[in-house]
Order: structure tokens, then C-alpha cells, then sequence
């Protein structure tokens, strides 16, 4: 069984992953490896920031037979320019919580019809191997913002996202259908690939 560490402090993200990657790989979070440190994801784009986690991690894995896996995910909204895009996390300010951040895109999005409440959640997953390969794959899913809260599950904008091809809300399904259809779960697969390949 080959390790994973996951370059992440969110605990929903890490349960995600770890319910994703399944159980051909232990997955281990910086937790768990004792891992305390801050990591400023200052980069301009999704793989630069999922670049800098695992790039953070690497020094405290030297000699490590394992996998240093990262992400970077946000939500990109049409008729806002993309945004809230890398900001996702911090959309109504440094500490929002994930209400804030709902609660922003609500307003911001108050008057805007149906038909052009179209938007993407993004992730890219990075990844540092064993020998010290880089690799990055992405995952996208279209959908639409809902115009007030549907369903109470997932995490983030959860609630908000109206996935195109089911037709439901990320908020109303179970993590198991999450798990399959999700823009993470795209990129993991993708990610899973390259595992199985160099593995």
C-alpha cells in the first residue's frame, strides 16, 4: 500500500479525498505527520497554489518512500469575471467562514436572471513523487448558482451549485454521489491514473 500526504489543514477536503482515493493508499494529512505550519498560497492561478502546498510539505518528507498531494479548488462564476475563483476560500475576508462566503455570492448575485447564473468549480490536483516528479491534473464540472441555499450537505459552496449534468444541488446529495460526479472527483481519478502508471 503506497502512503499519501495530503498538503492540507481542511478536514472536510481531507475526508473527501481520502473517501476518493480509496483503499489502495494510506492517506495520511500533515496532522498526522505533525505538521504544523501556515502555508501562504500567494500564486495566481489553481496549480500554482496546489504547487506551493506540496513544494511546503517536501523538506519534512526527505528519504520518504510516499506521495505529497495537493490541491487547489474554487468556484468560478460567469457573470462575475470568474471570481470568486483562487479566492474562494477568503471571498468575504480573510476569516470568512463558509457562510460568509455564501452569503456574499448571494448578494452579489441578487439580480442576476436564471440564464446567466452559469459557473465552474475547478480543482487541480499537485503532486510530488517518490523521485521528485511534479505532476498536476485538473477537474471541472459546469453548473449554475442557485438562488438561495439547497440541500445543508458538502462544505463551501456546497449549498449553492446546481451541477449541469444531474441537475442537482452538491448540497442535497449524499458524499458517496458527490464523491463520483465532483470536479475533485475528476481531477482524483486523473490523479489516480498517473499513480497507477509510475507507481
Amino acid at each position: 500500500m503506497r502512503t499519501i500526504l495530503l498538503a492540507t489543514a481542511n478536514q472536510d477536503k481531507a475526508k473527501e479525498l481520502k473517501a476518493m482515493l480509496g483503499a489502495d493508499f494510506e492517506v495520511l494529512t500533515m496532522k498526522d505527520f505533525g505538521i504544523d505550519i501556515d502555508i501562504i498560497e500567494d500564486g495566481l492561478s489553481y496549480e500554482a497554489n496546489a504547487l506551493i502546498k506540496v513544494r511546503a510539505l517536501q523538506p519534512y518528507v526527505i528519504g520518504k518512500d510516499l506521495v505529497i498531494m495537493g490541491d487547489d479548488s474554487g468556484l468560478s462564476v460567469d457573470c462575475l469575471n470568474g471570481a470568486p475563483g483562487i479566492y474562494s476560500a477568503r471571498y468575504a475576508g480573510d476569516n470568512a467562514s463558509y457562510t460568509d462566503n455564501n452569503k456574499k455570492l448571494l448578494k452579489e448575485m441578487a439580480d442576476v436572471p436564471e440564464d446567466q447564473r452559469g459557473a465552474a468549480f475547478i480543482t487541480v490536483i499537485a503532486m510530488i513523487l517518490a523521485d521528485g516528479q511534479e505532476r498536476c491534473c485538473e477537474g471541472l464540472v459546469r453548473g449554475k448558482i442557485a438562488f438561495d441555499y439547497c440541500g445543508a450537505g458538502g462544505f463551501g459552496y456546497d449549498p449553492l451549485f446546481i451541477h449541469e449534468e444531474s441537475g442537482r444541488c452538491y448540497g442535497e446529495m449524499t458524499k458517496a454521489e458527490k464523491n463520483q460526479l465532483s470536479h475533485r472527483a475528476v481531477a482524483v481519478e486523473k490523479a489516480r491514473e498517473i499513480l497507477k502508471q509510475v507507481l
